[in-house]
């Protein structure tokens, strides 16, 4: 998952002369002045909770200044006095911004949480204050209305038409009162994520389950056991085991458990989050859908799912529904012929019982066995996260000519976090700087993202390289066991990489255009590209070797992974595409009389939702869709770059997976480009065709 790209300190000890003996210490904010260190990466070993507010309100001045800087030049608007002022409008608001949208999703502690609740409504008045001024919103409509005759480049012009549609699509071009309605709404809805999402982090961080008898423990791998008991010791329940809702100790119970009742309760647990008590998200969502429904009239849309896929490749909620569809149906058909092999084992060991939701990973992965001899827990052992990041990292330098240096000094938020110093691989120049943070913590959201604390492009100071980070949340080291990562974990690694290297490589000459700022849902195809390298026969038996013995991964086991490639895709495909149909149907609702339950049952009754399979996040925990805007009314956009992902590999397949040509026209015409042109240009230019919605289908065993 990409992060929206809208969401955009230094200690001295200083001796007294008069006396050797007397130490005064004075924290300057580091949010004020650029960056000192290397490459200009945060230093966030001296930055305060206590900076946030203060720089957030300087940058909001510093905002406001330039603003007047623009619309107060009396020279005919262009692209120099105009259009390049709003790549830098504040640096202080784009410093403090970047590194407090992080925090938000990963370091959210409490005393940072408390900060946010006055920092976001700050950080949404600076937007309003933009977005909506109308003098300067004039001036870059003069310049967009005379772009053809003001000797622009092709991509200065692309970035004078983006910052057009941005201001428009924002409400710039709304009259007076209209615009004081979207303020209103705004604020409300700004309010409401901050609510939603300390809703859910709570919910999250307050569920488990305790196991008192080690029976209960039957089936569960040695990885799964020990991670419990370590969190049940942090807890004073030495000799007990906790089982927690975070995907590393939730998703072993309910694929390996033997005890039916605990997985169960864990799944009952993680699908009723954030649905009772406290954090009750229920009416927090009913006021979202209604504030949206009441965004989408205020700018001149029948709702908000048509305003939401105008301003992307869909265009149309149908046009996305359709595309769904034409999923969703082929999936549900072989979801059924998964559901009848698992019923055959249940039945022939006697179980007495129906397929239900808690059931399916579990009998899903003793069919994976029984028809491809495949042990999740067996492969698991060839998949250290050290040895993962060495296929991820050989990759990209054959492909892309990248290599990761390690930077030990290197600023950090956290100890976990490691950082790279990403160089050509032939001549050692500097390209970005790249971090990973891949554990769970409390403070973390659950999931896993990528994003940029710093994008390419001109600054201030001129031309800079990305910051950029991966965050994950996976099974960590236990013990003398390092993290073992599952099947899962390890495409997601790959997939989070990929959205780093769009950022990464990128060559685009203004911010604006450049790394992941493209389209919503043209923004997936690089991280669901990336993921095809990482059960390759030819990448594993270069990185894939057994956490103990060094043994690399038997031709065996490879041809076993590369068989079962297709396996349960009938589940992943139906709870994917069940769950963008959801987002679309809440984007497409009026918001009154909303219940939530209800609504959802609506949605899957209408689609016909297996009643097996649930969607991939239920409303009350759909971040995706309700901690903010990023993906709303979007979601489908997983499916989408599937299709253009899907008929880029065949091109790939067809040619071979590390041949140079390729690689080269993937890297020129995908990752380094941005959004310097239209994205269905670039796409054809690389594949040489319009996308084939049949890719997909082929690529997941649907034809």
């Amino acid at each position: 998952m990409r992060k929206p790209f809208f969401k955009l300190a230094a200690i001295s000890l200083l001796l007294a002369a008069s006396s050797p003996t007397v130490m005064a210490v004075e924290h300057t904010n580091p949010f004020l002045t650029p960056y000192t260190t290397k490459y200009q990466i945060p230093p966030f070993e001296q930055i305060q909770i206590s900076d946030f507010i203060p720089a957030i309100k300087a940058g909001i001045e510093e905002q406001k200044q330039n603003m007047f800087a623009i619309t107060a030049n009396r020279a005919v608007p262009d692209f120099d006095n105009t259009i390049l002022p709003l790549e830098n409008l504040s640096p202080i608001l784009e410093r403090v911004a970047g590194v407090f949208y992080h925090y938000d999703s990963a370091l959210s502690t409490d005393e940072f949480a408390a900060m946010a609740e006055e920092a976001i409504p700050l950080l949404n008045e600076a937007s309003n204050q933009l977005n909506l001024n109308e003098q300067l919103f004039q001036k870059i409509q003069d310049v967009y209305n005379r772009r053809d005759k003001l000797g622009l480049t092709p991509v200065q012009k692309r970035v004078v038409e983006k910052y057009y549609k941005s201001f428009t699509e924002q409400g710039a071009a709304l009259p007076a009162d209209k615009k004081e309605q979207l303020i209103k709404v705004n604020d409300e809805l700004s309010k409401l994520f901050i609510q939603y999402n300390k809703n859910l982090l709570n919910a999250t961080n307050s569920f488990f389950v305790t196991v008192y008898d080690e029976n209960d423990l039957a089936g569960l791998p040695e990885s799964s056991i020990a991670v419990a008991a370590e969190e049940a010791k942090s807890r004073g329940l030495d000799g007990l085991w906790v089982f927690t809702l975070h995907a590393p100790s939730r998703l072993p119970v309910l694929q390996s458990s033997e005890n039916r009742g605990l997985r169960e309760a864990i799944y009952k647990g993680y699908t009723s989050l954030a649905s009772y008590g406290d954090n009750n998200n229920y009416p927090v969502i009913e006021k979202i859908v209604k504030l949206r429904a009441e965004k989408a009239k205020i700018m001149g849309f029948d709702n908000f799912a048509q305003m939401m896929t105008s301003r992307v490749m869909a265009k149309t909620p149908e046009a996305a529904i359709n595309l769904l569809t034409q999923v969703f149906e082929p999936a549900v058909k072989r979801s059924h012929e998964e559901v009848a092999d698992m019923q055959a084992i249940v039945d022939s060991e006697n179980g007495g019982f129906k397929i239900a939701p808690w059931d399916y990973y579990y009998y899903a992965d003793k069919v994976k066995k029984q028809k491809y001899d495949i042990d999740e827990n067996e492969v698991r052992q060839y998949f250290s996260l050290d040895n993962v990041l060495n296929g991820l990292f050989s990759a990209a330098e054959r492909l892309y000519g990248i290599k990761m240096v390690e930077m030990p000094d290197a600023p950090k938020y956290m100890d976990q976090v490691t950082v790279y110093d990403v160089v050509d691989s032939k001549t050692g120049e500097h390209i970005a700087v790249f971090m990973t943070d891949y554990f769970p913590r409390a403070s973390k959201r659950q999931g896993a993202w990528m994003e940029q604390l710093q994008s390419c492009g001109l600054f201030e100071d001129g031309e800079r390289r990305p910051i950029v980070y991966n965050v994950g949340n996976f099974t960590p080291a236990a013990g003398d066991t390092p993290a073992l990562l599952t099947i899962d974990e390890v495409e997601t690694t790959f997939h989070e990489f990929g959205h780093a290297l769009q950022a990464i490589l990128s060559r685009a000459p203004y911010k604006s255009i450049a790394g992941t700022n493209v389209d919503r849902d043209y923004v997936e195809l690089c991280s669901q590209m990336n993921e095809h390298w990482a059960f390759s026969p030819e990448l594993l038996k270069t990185y894939a070797r057994h956490y103990k013995t060094g043994e690399v991964i038997p031709d065996e086991l490879i041809n076993k992974l590369e068989k079962s490639s297709k396996f349960n895709q009938g589940f992943a495909t139906t709870e994917l595409a069940g769950a963008a149909l959801l987002d679309l149907k809440w984007g497409m609702t009026d918001g009154s009389d909303i219940n939530v339950p209800a609504f959802e049952g609506q949605v899957a009754t209408e689609i016909g939702m297996p009643e097996e399979i649930t969607f991939r996040y239920r409303s009350p925990y759909f971040k995706h869709i309700f901690g903010d805007d990023g993906y709303a009314s979007g979601y489908y956009t997983y499916l989408w770059s599937q299709v253009l992902e899907a008929d880029a590999w065949e091109l790939f397949q067809k040619n071979g997976i590390f041949d140079k040509k390729t690689a080269d026209s993937f890297k020129k015409n995908i990752l380094e480009s941005g959004d310097t042109e239209d994205a269905m240009v670039l796409f054809k230019r690389f594949r040489g065709h319009e996308p084939d919605t049949h890719a997909l289908l082929r690529l997941r065993g649907f034809e």
